[in-house]
C-alpha cells in the first residue's frame, strides 16, 4: 500500500534531522541510501546494488582503443 503524503513528509523531516550533521559520505553511504529510500517506503534491495563484482574480461560490445 502506498504511503500517504503526510507519512512521506514526516519521514523526510526525520531523515533530514538524522543526517544533517553527517560528514563521512563514503563510510555511511549504504545507511544513507537505505534511510533515504525508506522515506518513500522502498526497500534498498529493490533499487540499488553496492559493490557489485565486475568482469575484467574483454567485452565484444566495448571496443579496445589501446594496444
Amino acid at each position: 500500500m502506498p504511503l500517504s503524503w503526510n507519512e512521506i513528509k514526516s519521514r523526510s523531516l526525520a531523515f533530514t534531522q538524522e543526517w544533517k550533521d553527517e560528514v563521512s559520505e563514503d563510510a555511511e553511504a549504504k545507511s544513507f541510501w537505505d534511510d533515504f529510500f525508506n522515506i518513500f517506503g522502498i526497500s534498498l534491495r529493490r533499487v540499488a546494488t553496492f559493490e557489485q563484482q565486475v568482469s575484467l574480461t574483454p567485452s565484444p560490445e566495448l571496443p579496445c582503443t589501446h594496444k
